[in-house]
């Protein structure tokens, strides 16, 4: 017996963001390695990319992340 299930449709109610075709899609249409989500509503997909560049800066500029010389660190230093 399998401990995982693959899905092979979506669950209605849930939407994604595919990174492939640039597009918005309820349930997972594509593979897992080519989307965002699960989002709670269509328009919260439509706005993955937007959401995406918030967190990409955030993290860019947050001083934790980063040495004295500019190189990015992880969260332990190394």
């Amino acid at each position: 017996m399998a401990l995982f299930k693959k899905r092979t449709v979506g669950k209605p109610g849930e939407w994604f963001y595919c990174l492939e075709h640039k597009k918005v899609e309820e349930g997972p249409e594509c593979p897992a390695k080519d989307r965002f989500g699960p989002y709670a509503t269509r328009e919260e997909a439509t706005h993955a990319m937007d959401l995406a560049r918030e967190r990409n800066l955030e993290w860019e500029t947050d001083p934790k992340w980063h040495d004295a010389s500019g190189k990015a660190q992880g969260p332990e230093g190394g």
